[in-house]
């Protein structure tokens, strides 16, 4: 399993980065990404933690993580900075929190992350057919999660996805040790939102190519 939207207590996970690691050992993770909720206010506080837990691991441990931060509920017109400003302070992934049903994100989020060139548009929601095309000329991965509430519109993301070629990641949105995943739970959640076992694996590749991207 490699995942790409998991926090810590750095924001409002409940487990300390190396717990994380732990756990996710233990289930056979191959690697993650530390995303923490940021905005304008703690960006920088966040991602100098962050980026100094991934310096300070073992490299023996087993495990990839990668540094990243979730850009979280940004207006539109300031998400292309502090894209900017997260690379700048060394996130090696971007993720910007979408327009999911179930907050009440600003409209027009959606397009300014990609835009904006985010690496992953989290939980995208309803989202439309412009911001689909966009995407795929972009290269922003939409995101399938097994996230409660977030995942009631993995089937339509899915299916836009599909419709205009955009590519496919999957990811937990871990806050808690009860919401990492097996790769089997994965690959069902995958199936549940109309995918086939082909478009799984071609998830699965998107991953292990964004993973060398970013760890390279």
């Amino acid at each position: 399993m490699i995942d790409f939207h998991v926090h810590t207590l750095f924001s409002d996970g409940s487990l300390i980065p190396s717990e994380l690691v732990a756990r996710a050992k233990d289930l056979s993770y191959i690697a993650f990404a530390i995303t923490d909720h940021a905005d304008g206010s703690n960006v920088e506080e966040v991602l100098k933690k962050t980026v100094r837990f991934v310096e300070t691991m073992d490299p023996d441990c087993g495990l990839t993580v990668v540094a990243g931060v979730e850009l979280t509920h940004i207006h539109p017109k300031g998400i292309a900075g502090l894209t900017r400003e997260a690379r700048n302070l060394g996130a090696r992934v971007v993720v910007c929190h979408g327009e999911t049903i179930t907050e009440p994100v600003c409209a027009g989020t959606n397009r300014a992350a990609i835009e904006a060139g985010v690496d992953v548009l989290a939980h995208p929601g309803l989202v439309g057919e412009a911001e689909a095309r966009l995407a795929a000329e972009r290269g922003v991965l939409f995101e399938i999660t097994t996230r409660k509430g977030h995942s009631l519109t993995n089937g339509h993301v899915a299916a836009m996805a599909k419709r205009f070629g955009v590519e496919l990641i999957l990811n937990t949105d871990t806050h808690s040790p009860e919401d990492l995943v097996t790769a089997d739970y994965a690959r069902r959640v995958a199936l549940g939102a109309g995918l086939g076992e082909d478009d799984y694996e071609k998830i699965k590749d998107n991953a292990r190519r964004l993973l060398r991207k970013v760890s390279g």
